[in-house]
């Protein structure tokens, strides 16, 4: 199955009864396809921008697509748009449905919530309705706040009462979905929280981020509200770490021949900024060359993270390539943020790919981000001294 236009397929989502499959692609062209023949249905596109996002209604009556220019696109399940309109500036990032549906309590019918999130840093809340009888309507209910930097990922919880989202910012909300109040705020996550799932059937909750890792969260059966990491929650400077911390590290670098070693010398997380290629030789009798090699330089990594948090400096400001604090901040086609003469550089001597991802760039248009750099400004006003 090809994409007629040839362009990269960004985003594919099947229909809730498995018999379709809606694909997504850099240049706006959205195809809905057949799966029983593996046959095109029907093609359409957006008016500008590449798709990055796709969910489909519970029902399968309708799906939505999101933009990166920041359209909401609704397609019938015939592929006619029904509706669409700017949601978010700035591009969206990620859309989703509830799964259950919502009671309007006067005639009865049955609407559906919808969660756009966006590079506006804003996750807004659309109710949607769709019955051949009575045609289309899709409503604006509210925008949730908790973030302050663009919002990647969102998800409803099996039962709909809980919509859960993962930003920039390095947190993670999850939001009571009929009082819209924040539940809860998690914290553990070191880079940008890229991914966020609701187990199906349990009270679990999985995020994935920038830095490498997946948390699971447990939430209580009595009190969902109060969900916990099941681990003890990372200490955030690794000069406070303990024996035990710093083998969770070594564990999650890929390193876990070496904890025994490590525990043996009582190396704990200030130690382990202090390790030298001499110290890793002479002391713990690491005999391979590449093996030292590896650890000092995923030591390097922590102690740029160490000077990067000791510089008070929000990890969002600092410019992927150079690590420095940004002064005109664009988005890249990967929907990531970079200082612009550093991109602009690394796309001319580079081949066109993703500093982030490594992925290939859809496009090299770069686009200014005013709401980060006004952030920035903000920031820069307080901590002038």
């Amino acid at each position: 199955m090809e994409q007629p236009s040839g362009s990269p397929v960004r985003v594919c989502q099947f229909s809730p009864d498995s018999t379709c499959l809606v694909s997504g692609a850099a240049d706006g062209t959205v195809v809905l396809w057949n799966t029983q023949s593996y046959k095109l249905y029907r093609c359409g596109s957006v008016k500008d921008g590449s798709l990055v996002a796709c969910a489909f209604s519970p029902d399968g009556n309708l799906f939505v697509t999101g933009s990166s220019c920041g359209d909401l696109t609704v397609w019938d399940d015939k592929m006619r748009c029904l509706h669409s309109e700017k949601a978010h500036d700035l591009g969206i990032t990620c859309c989703d449905f509830s799964s259950q549906p919502v009671s309007d309590g006067e005639q009865g019918l049955q609407y559906f919530r919808l969660a756009s999130c966006g590079q506006d840093c804003q996750i807004k809340i659309w109710v949607v309705s769709f019955t051949h009888i009575l045609g289309f309507e899709l409503k604006y209910k509210s925008t949730l706040s908790g973030h302050c930097a663009p919002v990647l990922a969102c998800a409803f919880s099996h039962n709909g009462q809980m919509l859960v989202s993962g930003s920039v910012d390095k947190s993670v909300i999850v939001y009571d979905t009929n009082t819209e109040n924040i539940l809860h705020t998690l914290t553990q996550h070191t880079r940008y929280v890229t991914t966020c799932a609701f187990a199906p059937n349990i009270l679990l909750l999985a995020t994935g981020s920038m830095d490498k890792t997946v948390n699971i969260w447990q939430f209580d059966l009595e009190t969902p509200c109060q969900a916990r990491s099941t681990e003890d929650e990372a200490k955030q400077f690794p000069e406070d770490w303990s024996e035990d911390d710093v083998s969770v590290w070594l564990c999650a670098q890929g390193l876990n021949d070496l904890v025994g070693i490590f525990k043996m010398n009582n190396i704990d997380g200030r130690e382990l900024l202090n390790l030298t290629k001499e110290s890793l030789a002479d002391d713990l009798k690491i005999e391979s060359l590449g093996l030292r090699s590896k650890v000092l330089r995923k030591i390097e990594e922590l102690r740029t993270e160490v000077k990067t948090l000791s510089s008070g400096i929000p990890d969002e400001f600092l410019c992927p390539i150079t690590r420095e604090l940004m002064k005109d901040p664009v988005i890249a086609s990967d929907g990531y943020s970079y200082e612009k003469e550093a991109m602009e550089n690394w796309i001319s001597k580079k081949k066109r790919t993703s500093p982030m991802t490594n992925l290939v760039l859809p496009s090299v248009v770069l686009t200014p981000n005013r709401t980060l750099k006004m952030a920035i400004s903000r920031w820069l006003e307080t901590h002038q001294k």
